[in-house]
C-alpha cells in the first residue's frame, strides 16, 4: 500500500470515527444540567475538547503499543495503523502523544479553576488509564478488564464530572446517563474484539471474547445496547430523568437490528459495524439530550 497524504495519515492516527464516544458524555451531561437550570458554555466546550484529546491520546498510544507487542501485523483485519504501516515512526507517535497530553492537561488546569483541583486529578487519572489500556506491565486490553473501564470512564466518570463542573453537584440522573452513554461505547469495543478474536489469541491478548468465545461476545454486545435502553427506562420511570428522555427509545429498533446484524458477521466484515455502532450511540445521546431539554 502506498503512503497516503499527511492529512490521511493524521486521520488514521487519531481515528475520528471513535471521537463521538468522547463527545457524547459531555452532550448528555450539559443537557441534563441545563434542564436543572445550570449552563456554562465555556466549561462545556472545554470539557468536550479535553475528552477528545484524551481519546486521541488513547488512540495514538494504542497504535504504538499494539505494534510493539506484535498485535498489529500484516494480517490485521481492521483499518490500517500508522506505526505498523510505517507511515509514522515510533518517535513521531510518541511526540504526538506528548502534544495531546499537554493539551489535555492545559484544559484540565482551566477546568480546575471552575470545579476545583480534584477535577484536574480526575483528568490525570483518566490519562493514566488511557495509557494503561494498552500500556504498562498488564494492559487492560490484554487482560479482559477494558470493557469494565470503558463503561466507567466513558460513561460514569465523563458524564458525572461534566455535570459536576456545570452544576456544582452530582445528580442521580447523571449516573443513569453514564450507563446510557457508557454501555453503547463498550459495544464498540466488543465489535473490535469479535473482529480480532483470532489474531488477539495469537499474541495472548486475552479479551473477554478470547476468554469466553464468539457467542459470549455477541451476547455482551446485545447486553450493552439493550442495557442502555433499560437504564434509560429506569431513569425515566424513577424520576431521575425527565420524561422527555424517553425519546431515546426511538433507537431501540435500531439496536435490535444491529444485534441481529452482528450475529451474521465475522472478521473483516465487522469493520462497518464499528462506525455504525458509534454513530448509533451518538444518535441515542443526541435524542436523549433533546428529550430532557423538552
Amino acid at each position: 500500500m502506498s503512503r497516503p497524504s499527511r492529512w490521511r495519515v493524521a486521520l488514521s492516527a487519531i481515528r475520528p470515527q471513535t471521537l463521538p464516544a468522547a463527545v457524547a458524555p459531555v452532550v448528555v451531561a450539559s443537557a441534563l444540567a441545563q434542564t436543572h437550570g445550570h449552563r456554562h458554555l465555556p466549561v462545556t466546550l472545554a470539557a468536550m475538547v479535553g475528552a477528545v484529546l484524551i481519546q486521541i491520546f488513547a488512540n495514538l498510544y494504542n497504535d504504538l503499543a499494539d505494534f510493539r507487542r506484535g498485535a498489529d501485523t500484516d494480517d490485521r483485519l481492521g483499518p490500517a495503523r500508522v506505526t505498523q504501516r510505517g507511515w509514522m515512526t515510533e518517535r513521531q507517535v510518541l511526540m504526538a502523544c506528548g502534544v495531546t497530553v499537554a493539551g489535555a492537561l492545559a484544559v484540565g488546569v482551566y477546568l480546575a479553576t471552575v470545579g476545583g483541583w480534584p477535577i484536574f486529578a480526575l483528568g490525570v487519572v483518566s490519562l493514566v488509564f488511557a495509557y494503561l489500556y494498552t500500556g504498562g506491565p498488564a494492559p487492560l486490553a490484554y487482560t479482559g478488564l477494558a470493557d469494565l473501564f470503558v463503561v466507567l470512564f466513558f460513561g460514569e466518570v465523563a458524564v458525572g464530572a461534566t455535570y459536576w463542573l456545570i452544576a456544582g453537584a452530582l445528580h442521580p440522573g447523571a449516573l443513569t446517563l453514564g450507563l446510557v452513554v457508557g454501555l453503547p461505547t463498550t459495544a464498540i469495543l466488543v465489535v473490535n474484539n469479535l473482529r480480532d478474536q483470532l489474531t488477539d489469541a495469537q499474541v495472548n491478548k486475552r479479551t473477554l471474547v478470547v476468554r469466553f468465545g464468539n457467542t459470549f461476545g455477541q451476547i455482551e454486545y446485545g447486553a450493552c445496547l439493550l442495557g442502555a435502553q433499560a437504564a434509560l427506562g429506569v431513569g425515566v420511570w424513577s424520576g431521575a430523568l425527565p420524561l422527555g428522555g424517553a425519546l431515546g427509545v426511538v433507537c431501540l429498533p435500531l439496536a435490535l437490528r444491529r444485534i441481529q446484524q452482528l450475529r451474521a458477521l465475522s472478521g473483516a466484515a465487522l469493520n462497518p459495524m464499528l462506525g455504525q455502532t458509534a454513530r448509533d450511540g451518538l444518535a441515542l445521546s443526541v435524542l436523549v439530550s433533546a428529550g430532557v431539554l423538552l
